[in-house]
Formats: structure tokens, C-alpha cells, sequence
């Protein structure tokens, strides 16, 4: 991992803003979100896909692009916590209050 920031701190600092930005002009919706059976498969192949990388499942450039890949991932989800968790704190508005 230290290789991966060390020469590829470029490409992650920009899914990292990328991330950010979207988190910022992401509209929030109340809606159903995702299905318990979707979001379960989703887990397990984000779980397969760290599992493979830890136990260095796969040789080579493709590992690289595996290890890469999940890094530029994590920093775009943390990106996107950010940057909602920004706007949430810039924009949002009080509640009225309600008359008695």
C-alpha cells in the first residue's frame, strides 16, 4: 500500500476530489435504496474483491489494477462522506417550527 500512495498519489487524490465533488452536488433523496438481496451481493463482491487482494489471489499487473482499484474506490467513498457531510453542514436549513 505505501507503493500504491507513493507513485500513484496523483490518481488517487482525484478520486478522492472527484469523490468530494459528488458528495457535495449529490441531491438526497428519502427513497427505497438499495434491495437487502443487491446489497448483500454488493458486500460479497467488495469482501471477494479485498480477500483476493490481501491473499495476493491475483499475479501481477492485474493484482496491481486490483490493489489500485480498491484504493482509488475507498478514497472516492470517503470523498463522497465528505463532501455530503460538507454540504450538509453548509446548506442545510432548520426546520420551521410548527404551530401550537
Amino acid at each position: 500500500m505505501i507503493y500504491l500512495a507513493t507513485f500513484n498519489w496523483g490518481w488517487l487524490l482525484g478520486s478522492g476530489v472527484i469523490g468530494l465533488a459528488m458528495g457535495w452536488i449529490a441531491i438526497v433523496q428519502r427513497g427505497q435504496g438499495w434491495q437487502v438481496v443487491t446489497l448483500r451481493k454488493f458486500v460479497v463482491l467488495i469482501a471477494g474483491l479485498v480477500l483476493a487482494s490481501v491473499f495476493h489471489a491475483v499475479p501481477g499487473r492485474f493484482g496491481y489494477w486490483l490493489d489500485l482499484g480498491l484504493a482509488m474506490l475507498a478514497a472516492y467513498v470517503a470523498g463522497c462522506a465528505i463532501g455530503s457531510w460538507l454540504r450538509n453542514l453548509v446548506v442545510s436549513r432548520p426546520a420551521p417550527a410548527a404551530d401550537a
